[in-house]
């Protein structure tokens, strides 16, 4: 049976493409091993195993088997990318997303560590909540030192991140939380938009409570939590920090938000633990430890009828519903995890979240635009539907196969009393590859463009034109190929005159769609999913700070449990590029860099760095596109020590000023050593005077550029510094220095 059902998949070039990159097993010198239709089948296989734990027969598996690959060559209904890639595999590892606790030690902090490790190299993504972590320049009992705080660690599992390509199929994802009441909330909100390209590993996400939404709309102020001891340490004004906070996501896209109270208050197992993060998207809220197993119904494929008239076929889509929520159920059971907690974790609540792509093509489809209120009730209905089959299915197999372990004490074990399988059953995510491969439109997002090019892998540009526009467009009789060549160059229909207004109203793309739409569509899916939406909101370029914050005070207002925005061009690199995508041709010979002129006023920040040679002075002056000139002045020593100084700070200045990015000049500088090395307060060891240039600009474009820093707060040398060798104090003796607990001497 399985055979003559793999004659009947239908997959585009791209689909393919894409296949052959990452998802078909290859051999040592990368040819593919398998076709296509080979992988669903191996899925299939493997993920209809799990029937046997349950007492199936031979000739029952077989039927299974068939059932999984059907539903999977169909289109009907994806899995995610890591059960595709690894089922039936060595690694075996099925999720997609996982959390991972961060708690206030060192241990904690490093475990976490190589435990993303682990997860990234099996193809998973992972959420950390950094809110346990006690602030920046808090006090260290332990070591008599003060800590470097959450946004400083958060650098090393991006520099960890940034080593591993996920089972050489994909680059790792992060999620990174922070309370709004943590005292470095300041600090996180702007990590990214203060420097671009720095923490690109990571999403990062502030957890947001009800408390702070109604002091930030009263103007109040709001008490900031030490996480070591619960205490308050200091208050910020609400409406301040939410302006902050709107400002940066203007600026780069984060950070996002997640309003983690209206979070919790779905957790169906409160029981077991507060929900303190999410996956990379947003989308799956899970305990520490716990992970998701995600899938995708393919909405497109679920109409009857030609398109702009067809209908719902709602006995299809229950259909795929019951059978994708099993196939969901059997992969939990298939898994192998990473780590033992994760499987105990995952195993006593079985989250699985049930999803949906195509829905932009569903409306279409249907008549319907995705900007106007017919969408939001579609919406509505779809995914009520989908909820209540897939819960019903679920109590189906809690009668087959018994109730998720952490059911007794769940808000399912209550006046309720409603004996389920799963925790959750239901989930939004974003469909990326999955939906290439089904050959439909991304989740519930509105069509990026009629036609775009997509950037995959690093290094393919796959070019895409929607199929249905131009199936629209032959029978109405509009098609032309300078038409096409049009909408190829402008990826939108919507400004077209030479198209009918009807089917510019129905073909609305990402850019054309009021803000306020994506928000409302967001709403509406979520009013029905047990867990949260991955959803994106869409702005021009020339969009106000105002606008953001007025979708995301909407997000609030409308029951989102999150919220994520885009402003285009806010980014140097997009993975999604309108219109045909044509790159300029190279320029020939060197390309002369002019530096930006001097504005009347720049501000700045001097600091003063101790160098083997005396004081350096180091100034570092901005403009609005950041570091944009540097001054070096050698206190009253003089020499050479100054002149040499003062040409590496011009140097400096004008490759700022020529646009040469910051982190290069550091990467130049950093690191030079002389022969008589200097030692910082802050415990940081100066290694030369490029040396402490570098360090000063780096410190600029990053304030915790020292990612651990020991304070022994008055020392009787004036500031010496740390040992190199073991951290203790350095002491002047004998005109050199000296630790007075390891015997270290600077002068060997």
């Amino acid at each position: 049976m399985a055979q003559q059902t793999q004659l009947s998949i239908e997959l585009s070039d791209n689909a393919l493409t894409v296949l052959e990159r990452r998802y078909l097993v290859r051999d040592e010198e990368g040819q593919p091993l398998e076709t296509p239709a080979d992988m669903f089948a191996r899925v299939a296989g493997n993920i209809a195993q799990a029937d046997r734990y349950y007492g199936a027969t031979e000739t029952e598996v077989e039927t299974r088997t068939d059932e999984f690959l059907e539903l999977m060559l169909s289109r009907d209904f994806m899995p995610n990318s890591p059960t595709l890639m690894n089922a039936g595999r060595p690694f075996q590892q099925l999720s997609a997303c996982f959390v991972l606790p961060v708690d206030d030690s060192m241990e904690s902090i490093f475990d976490a560590v190589k435990n993303t490790a682990l997860i990234h190299k099996s193809g998973g993504g992972t959420g950390f909540s950094f809110s346990r972590l006690r602030p920046k320049d808090d006090v260290v009992s332990s070591t008599k030192g003060v800590s470097s705080g959450p946004v400083s660690f958060m650098t090393v599992f991006d520099s960890a991140t940034e080593a591993i390509k996920q089972g050489g199929t994909r680059r790792g994802a992060n999620m990174a939380v922070l309370r709004i009441d943590h005292p470095d909330i300041l600090e996180f909100i702007e990590c990214k938009a203060q420097r671009q390209g720095r923490l690109h590993n990571f999403n990062i996400s502030v957890a947001v409570t009800d408390d702070f939404m109604l002091a930030a709309r009263a103007g109040h102020e709001y008490d900031l939590i030490n996480p070591r001891n619960g205490r308050p340490s200091g208050r910020l004004n609400a409406r301040e920090v939410w302006s902050k906070l709107i400002q940066s996501a203007w600026a780069c896209g984060d950070p996002g938000i997640i309003f983690i109270d209206r979070v919790n208050r779905d957790n169906p197992t409160p029981h077991v633990g507060w929900i303190e993060s999410t996956n990379p998207c947003g989308e799956q809220p899970l305990l520490p430890y716990e992970s998701c197993n995600l899938g995708s119904i393919n909405l497109a494929q679920m109409t009857r009828g030609r398109p702009t008239e067809a209908t719902l076929d709602w006995e299809h889509l229950g259909d795929v519903v019951r059978r994708s929520v099993r196939f969901l159920d059997n992969v939990i059971d298939m898994n192998s995890f990473p780590l033992p907690q994760i499987a105990e974790m995952t195993r006593a609540n079985r989250k699985i979240g049930l999803g949906v792509m195509g829905f932009a093509e569903l409306l279409i489809k249907m008549g319907v635009p995705y900007d106007s209120d017919q969408a939001v009730a579609v919406a509505e209905d779809v995914m009520k539907f989908i909820r209540q089959e897939a819960r019903a299915e679920s109590e189906r197999l809690a009668d087959e196969r018994g109730v998720f372990p952490n059911w007794p004490g769940s808000i399912f074990n209550g006046s309720e009393g409603r004996r389920l399988r799963h925790a959750t059953t239901t989930t939004i995510a974003p469909t990326g590859t999955i939906s290439i491969i089904a050959g439909t439109s991304s989740g519930i997002e509105p069509l990026f463009a009629v036609a775009f090019t997509r950037h995959v892998m690093d290094r393919d540009e796959l070019v895409e034109v929607n199929d249905l526009f131009e199936e629209i467009a032959l029978s109405c009789g509009f098609h032309t190929p300078e038409l096409m060549k049009e909408i190829a160059a402008h990826g939108t229909v919507r400004n077209l005159p030479t198209v009918p207004s009807e089917t510019r109203r129905l073909f609305a793309t990402a850019h054309d769609i009021d803000p306020t739409w994506h928000v409302r569509i967001q709403s509406a899916f979520q009013k029905y999913t047990d867990n949260a939406v991955s959803k994106t909101v869409n702005f021009p370029r020339d969009a106000s700070v105002q606008d953001v914050a007025n979708v995301y005070e909407l997000a609030y207002d409308l029951g989102c449990k999150g919220i994520t925005i885009f402003r285009d061009g806010c980014l140097d690199q997009q993975v999604l590029t309108l219109g045909s995508g044509q790159k300029q041709p190279a320029e020939t010979g060197p390309v002369r860099l002019k530096p930006r002129a001097r504005p009347d006023v720049v501000q700045g920040q001097t600091r003063a760095v101790t160098t083997g040679c005396g004081k350096l002075y180091v100034t570092i002056n901005s403009d609005p596109h950041g570091p944009f000139e540097v001054f070096a002045q050698m206190g009253k020593a003089g020499g050479c020590a100054a002149s040499q100084s003062e040409g590496l700070a011009r140097l400096a200045s004008l490759a700022l000023r020529s646009g040469v990015d910051p982190e290069q000049i550091i990467k130049q500088l950093k690191g030079i050593s002389c022969h008589l090395p200097g030692w910082e307060k802050g415990g940081g060891k100066i290694l030369s005077c490029p040396d402490a240039i570098a360090k000063t600009i780096e410190r600029a474009i990053s304030p915790d550029g020292e990612q651990l820093t020991i304070d022994f707060g008055e020392t009787q040398n004036g500031g010496a510094g740390a040992c190199p060798e073991c951290g203790g104090a350095m002491e002047p003796e004998g005109g050199c220095l000296v630790c007075r607990d390891c015997a270290y001497s600077q002068c060997g």
